[in-house]
């Protein structure tokens, strides 16, 4: 059956982009181990989504069905992840470090009496051993340690989002679609779905975005985080922050980029005032360039930036602004 099984998950009718990322960090399992990609879809109506699966790499698309699924219970899906491993056959279980995935991962694991590998990085194969070696950021990011798994059982891993590129969308791809019938008992469900609150967001996602320009401790206050977006709004780019921004309450932590924040992989990072502390570095490190303002010289962010100022943002950022204002228009 399928070896490495992707545990997909749906929202906004459409199949979430850190699933596809997970196909394409499944594909690369798959063929160093020789094996197929399974993913499991939850709900009736997912069987639409499989299509997309197997155009993104999936060779088999598991369809879980049942009416507990219908009012999105962490434990019913839980359940119904675990039944779609077991029918697979998995020897690999890829799970997103989502909202979602952060609960179902350990838990799932605990259900099969294996370990997890928590907040992932990158995934290879031990060509000794054939089992998985994932690599994860340690003590607080400042390292990063590869674990690999003991045993013949599955191995479960935890995947951060936004360190695999999804895979190109091939049509002419086939695969087996197999529609799954758990019959899951009402007790599985342990918690209540009190109300389900949603936010507006306007613009581009933090974790989309092709530009973020993002603030740190160094602007005092959340009132220079207008400039801040506005200076990303030029670029039609979103707004950051650092992790010490957050915490002082001058932004929201969605803001928020980090290792306990997120992870983001634009062509262009602009910091202001952001020192570069190795947990903020853990979440824009994928950033294709990064130019970072900074009156401090001697500060961390200068490693890793492609282009660096040295400077007080108070006098950089308006020049720098009205130059790529300048820009754009001309």
């Amino acid at each position: 059956m399928a070896g490495v099984l992707v545990l997909a998950e749906v929202g906004n009718g459409r199949i979430q982009s850190s699933s596809l990322e997970l196909l394409a960090a499944a594909r690369k399992l798959a063929d160093s181990l020789g094996e197929d990609v399974g993913a499991a879809l939850l709900g009736g109506d997912s069987s639409g989504h499989a299509d997309t699966a197997i155009a993104h790499g999936a060779d088999r698309v598991f369809v879980v069905d049942d009416p507990l699924l219908a009012d999105s219970q962490i434990d019913a899906h839980l359940a119904a992840y675990e039944h779609a491993a077991g029918e697979a056959s998995a020897s690999v279980v890829l799970v997103g470090r989502t909202p979602n995935g952060r609960d179902i991962g350990p838990r799932l694991a605990f259900r099969l009496g294996v370990g997890v590998a928590q907040d992932c990085v990158d995934l290879d194969v031990d060509s000794e051993t054939g089992r998985v070696v994932a690599t994860r950021p340690v003590y607080g990011g400042n390292a990063l340690a590869k674990v690999t798994f003991p045993g013949d059982g599955p191995q479960v891993v935890v995947l951060r989002g936004k360190v695999f590129e999804p895979l190109e969308a091939d049509s002419s791809r086939s695969g087996e679609v197999v529609s799954l019938q758990p019959g899951l008992d009402a007790s599985v469900v342990k918690a209540k779905l009190v109300d389900t609150v949603q936010s507006e967001a306007e613009g581009v996602r933090l974790e989309d975005a092709t530009v973020v320009v993002s603030g740190g401790r160094g602007l005092g206050g959340p009132e220079p985080f207008e400039d801040i977006e506005a200076l990303a709004k030029l670029f039609g780019g979103a707004m950051g922050a650092s992790r010490a921004a957050c915490d002082a309450g001058w932004l929201d932590h969605s803001y928020q980029v980090g290792l306990t924040g997120k992870t983001i992989t634009p062509d262009l990072y602009i910091t202001v005032a952001i020192s570069g502390a190795s947990q903020h570095l853990a979440g824009c490190s994928g950033s294709k360039h990064i130019v970072a303002i900074n009156r401090d010289p001697e500060a961390n962010i200068f490693k890793e930036a492609s282009f660096g100022v040295v400077g007080d943002w108070k006098a950089v950022l308006p020049a720098f602004t009205e130059t790529v204002r300048e820009l754009l228009e001309s």
